[in-house]
């Protein structure tokens, strides 16, 4: 099962991209090899020890499990790994008793482990600012710098000997603004950092009101996942949704951080079944809400409340900011809110009917294919495929109007409109046609040609096609296509 999807994995990745996947000890040594077969063993990037549990059941038979492994590999040396922000607590350690100028700083030992029998030259007496006595290090210690590199330090300022310089030695000082943006992420996660099971079980609890999920993973985890591994803007694939925590955690960490990042969920609809006592929750669940059956629809409905709670949270922050404090709501919505929206798509056959003519009889092929568009097919069904095909983003803004009757689709604010109605007579042609370059006046988009799609078929006849075609042309808009 594993093999095919790490080699899709790898074909779709940046070479910049990296993969995280969560497995237990009985898993772990089989998927190395694959990942060694398919990555290279110059990929590895890490083998992560997520503690899962924050304590070992009674009941276990054998020794307790209270953690679980989460492999990466990288696609290649491209790859630079995110840092981890610094904790409050760990901020708190930087201050500025001196009012140095260059900022807020730790102070850091100045003496070295080594022994003076290891580092002779780093062996030597400092003078002392107040006293103006020869300071040496500890007798089986020296000092962390060269004597050339103290009297720099020393020249600038870099030495803190404490209040009213009362200090005996001197300590180092660590500007925060010299030292990089977060910390190196470790291979140990204790759920005290990034959450265990329990917590994601009651993370998903209150936002469906009911235990529906087995085994979810916490935000936390995830949110840390993505911080190492991608970047304000990238694309965060999850082959295995299951609980949607990865696309809860996207939206959380953006609404965070301000960022961009998109994610791709994929997720079988495997049935639930309401007999299975492990499954008779959530397949009520879904019952209760009117949907299938099924685990997607779990994973759809927990991104749906995910997104409303940090949409709710954002605003309420931004409201907290707020000085006055009348300040009405609509002011807040419209700020910019993070992108807690998504588009649900499935894998089916193409809309266009295949060309598969009978030689014994062309006349009626040529009958049954003056459609060509299947017949069970909806107007967003012919519409997405469409997109796929001109290399446009699944996502792009899409709007729509009534035009002379018909449905009218404007993609990426103008850059593609798309009638893909049924019938489309010589009267409507005029003011279908007039509607649609209104329509692209008002957008004004960017510079370049915008494409006109309908359907062929829907023409009453070649002349309701021709005239469409002028009236648009006549207008700047000359790429009109047909499907």
């Amino acid at each position: 099962m594993m093999y095919p999807r790490l080699k899709l994995a790898r074909n779709l990745l940046r070479d910049d991209g990296v993969i995280f996947v969560s497995l237990d000890d009985g898993e772990i040594s089989t998927l190395r090899l694959l990942f060694n077969e398919i990555f290279g063993e110059d990929n590895f990037a890490a083998t992560i020890i997520w503690q899962k549990k924050y304590a070992v059941s009674n009941d276990d038979p054998s020794i307790g499990v209270m953690h679980d492994y989460i492999v990466a590999f990288q696609k290649s040396d491209s790859f630079q790994r995110g840092l981890l922000p610094r904790t409050s607590k760990q901020l708190d350690r930087y201050t500025n008793p001196d009012n140095d100028p260059r900022g807020v700083w730790s102070s850091d030992n100045y003496i070295s482990n080594k022994s003076r029998e290891e580092r002779p030259t780093l062996w030597y007496p400092i003078r002392h600012p107040k006293t103006g006595e020869d300071v040496w290090p500890e007798e089986h210690a020296v000092w962390r710098y060269s004597r050339e590199k103290h009297e720099q330090m020393e020249a600038e300022d870099r030495l803190f000997w404490g209040p009213d310089q009362s200090y005996k030695k001197p300590r180092l000082k660590r500007f925060l603004s010299e030292i990089q943006d977060g910390l190196v992420p470790s291979t140990w996660w204790p759920f005290t950092e990034v959450g265990h099971n329990d917590e994601a079980q009651k993370e998903t609890g209150e936002l469906l009101g009911r235990k529906v999920f087995n085994t979810p993973k916490p935000v936390r985890l995830l949110s840390r996942l993505i911080l190492i591994g991608s970047s304000k803007d990238d694309i965060v694939l999850d082959f295995f949704a299951g609980s949607g925590t990865t696309g809860h955690a996207v939206m959380a960490q953006n609404a965070a951080e301000g960022h961009t990042r998109r994610y791709i969920l994929a997720q079988l609809p495997e049935p639930l079944d309401p007999t299975n006592s492990e499954q008779k929750t959530a397949a009520a669940f879904c019952s209760a809400l009117g949907k299938r059956m099924t685990i997607a629809e779990l994973t759809k409905e927990r991104l749906r409340r995910a997104g409303g709670q940090i949409r709710d949270e954002w605003k309420a922050k931004q409201k907290a900011k707020e000085p006055d404090l009348l300040t009405p709501q609509s002011s807040i919505d419209s700020q910019k809110c993070p992108d807690v929206g998504f588009r649900v798509f499935k894998l089916d056959t193409s809309n266009i009917r295949a060309w598969d003519p009978d030689a014994s009889n062309l006349v009626d092929t040529l009958d049954q294919h003056l459609e060509h568009l299947k017949a069970d097919r909806t107007e967003t069904d012919i519409l997405y495929e469409l997109l796929l095909k001109l290399g446009l983003d699944l996502c792009v803004p899409i709007a729509q109007r009534e035009l002379a009757g018909k449905t009218v689709y404007s993609i990426g604010g103008g850059v593609l409109f798309a009638c893909l109605t049924t019938t489309i007579t010589r009267e409507e042609v005029e003011p279908l046609a007039q509607g649609i370059v209104a329509w692209r006046k008002e957008l004004a988009p960017p510079v370049g040609d915008t494409t006109c799609v309908f359907r062929d078929s829907a023409f009453a006849d070649d002349v309701a096609k021709t005239n469409l075609a002028a009236i648009l042309a006549q207008s700047g808009l000359e790429n009109v296509r047909s499907l």
